[in-house]
């Protein structure tokens, strides 16, 4: 029996009354009957907060059943369906039965199916936004920021599938003529992270399905709604069954359902957003079958301000970097390399700027900018990097401490004279902790940049040109701000090198993730 949410009611508007329901026999969407659902907290949307899995089209009821919590408050929002290995192998062989057909869809047909999700999220942004920021606790402006631009991907990639283009290469011989097709892979499995939940998805669908393959998706277990109502928004979209598949799991299980997925003959790619040390757990089981992978990893972004650099520009920018989702992104500024020149005004101005700019609060309060961090677990991290860095003689300049608002809640906290063998030096922090070393040359600063061994984003500001070519070409990570905080964009490759991953999302380059290249040699012409 499919589980329900409960939530408090409160005064905010509905959705239309009846969506589309379950297809028969893989037709057209039927019109279907919707359980009941109290709108919960900032208006929730009932017709969107879904609780079962999504596989063939088909809303699946699991055995169990596990709860998502609101980190702000700690409450329970509701159950969700909890998949395992069974589940997910049902999931992908509904996705290989699919792929037959999807493949075989003109690129023009997976354009317009995808431009019709994109009009749907776009006419359901402010419900998609209050689910975010319920089950991720970010502040709901940063939710509906979040929602444009998941949205913004299936628009894009409904515009590049029409875009896939083979060639033509000249041969030696008269006789010979020599094509290149571009053609999808397969069944993508595709595992997502709670940060950024309806973008890692969209980014990833969005580029799978726009190149023709069919996908099973793995949410995060802290916030499944999200995929859920995406999945509910792709069906009403004409997305065909079996195209889009959601198996939503617990902690408990996530191991066993990631396993299951990258094991699985009939998947020939995986894709997962995630912490590298999970990131090698899935490598290993996807080598086993030369599964391709994609891999966005963890990060340890650098942000170094040189002595050219206009301070209240570089401080806007850290603003901007550092503070977005609590600190809770992988490109989030983890370590500020201030020259010494101007190391004292920027920290000055930091610590101003914090506390002109942050509040902490729920996500739904009008106001906040600071929503709780996930969890607890992800709390103590930044206690200890803050108490190791205390211990090793770093000095406090402003916060440091849980918020008194609850356990997920901690203060925007800048740390000055930090050293490279302080924890918030070597790990990524996740949360809103801001580390400032202090560096002399340009040449220090690049050591102590390029010492990790990840390299996903990285940020500088400088007003030197010849400086800024230098330091863009030797910063060894895979996404450069130059003078800018913010980077991500729709039409630009996402990824980064060394440890913090394998391919790239997003842009042009985004679907070739999805793609095999085959060459085809015609003889006797």
């Amino acid at each position: 029996m499919a589980t329900c949410v409960r939530l408090p009611r409160c005064g905010a508007p509905r959705l239309r009354p009846a969506l589309l329901g379950p297809r028969a026999g893989g037709g057209a969407p039927q019109p279907g009957p919707l359980r009941t659902y109290a709108p919960g907290p900032g208006g929730l949307p009932a017709a969107l907060l879904r609780t079962d899995s999504f596989v063939g089209g088909r809303w699946v009821p699991a055995a169990a059943a596990f709860p998502v919590r609101d980190p702000a408050s700690g409450a329970e929002l509701g159950r969700v369906a909890d998949c395992g290995a069974p589940e997910a192998r049902a999931a992908v062989r509904a996705a290989h039965d699919a792929f037959g057909s999807w493949k075989g869809a003109l690129a023009k047909e997976r354009s317009v199916l995808l431009r019709k999700w994109y009009d749907l999220m776009m006419r359901h942004k402010d419900d998609l936004a209050r689910i975010i920021t319920a089950e991720s606790g970010k502040p709901l402006t940063e939710a509906q920021g979040e929602v444009l631009y998941s949205a913004q991907f299936l628009e894009w990639f409904s515009e590049e599938a029409r875009r896939i283009y083979g060639d033509v290469i000249s041969t030696a011989s008269p006789e010979k003529r020599a094509l290149v097709l571009k053609q999808p892979v397969g069944v993508a499995a595709v595992i997502t992270p709670w940060n950024f939940p309806s973008a890692m998805i969209t980014r990833k669908v969005g580029a799978a399905l726009a190149a023709g393959c069919t996908v099973v998706v793995k949410p995060a277990e802290d916030t499944p709604f999200s995929a859920l109502a995406l999945a509910e928004l792709a069906s009403q979209a004409g997305i065909p069954p079996g195209a889009y598949n959601v198996v939503p799991c617990s902690r408990r299980r996530a191991q066993e359902v990631g396993e299951a997925l990258c094991t699985d003959p009939l998947v020939s790619k995986i894709s997962f957003t995630g912490s590298t040390a999970t990131g090698k757990a899935l490598l290993h089981h996807a080598a086993d079958s030369v599964k391709r992978v994609s891999m966005e990893l963890g990060g340890l972004a650098p942000f170094i301000v040189f002595d050219s650099a206009n301070v209240d520009q570089a401080v806007a920018g850290a603003m901007a970097s550092k503070f977005r989702n609590s600190g809770q992104t992988c490109v989030c500024s983890n370590r500020f390399l201030v020259q010494s020149g101007i190391h004292d005004a920027f920290v000055s101005k930091l610590a101003a700027a914090m506390g002109a700019s942050l509040r902490v609060g729920n996500g739904f309060e009008e106001g906040t900018t600071q929503g709780p961090l996930i969890n607890e677990k992800a709390v103590e991290k930044v206690e200890t990097h803050v108490s190791d860095a205390l211990a090793k003689g770093a000095t406090l300049v402003t916060g440091g401490k849980r918020h008194p608002l609850g356990n997920n809640f901690f203060e925007p906290t800048l740390l000055s004279n930090v050293t490279r063998d302080m924890l918030c030096s070597r790990e990524e922090t996740f949360g809103p902790l801001a580390p400032v070393i202090k560096f002399h040359t340009e040449e220090e600063a690049l050591a102590i940049a390029n010492a990790a061994d990840v390299g996903l984003a990285g940020y500088f500001y400088s007003q030197d040109p010849a400086q800024i070519w230098r330091v863009a070409e030797r910063l060894e990570v895979g996404m450069v701000g130059v003078n800018e905080g913010l980077l991500s964009a729709v039409e630009c490759p996402f990824g980064g090198v060394k440890q913090s991953g394998l391919g790239r999302e997003g842009s042009k380059y985004g679907i070739d993730e999805y793609l095999e290249v085959k060459y085809v040699c015609l003889g006797g012409m």
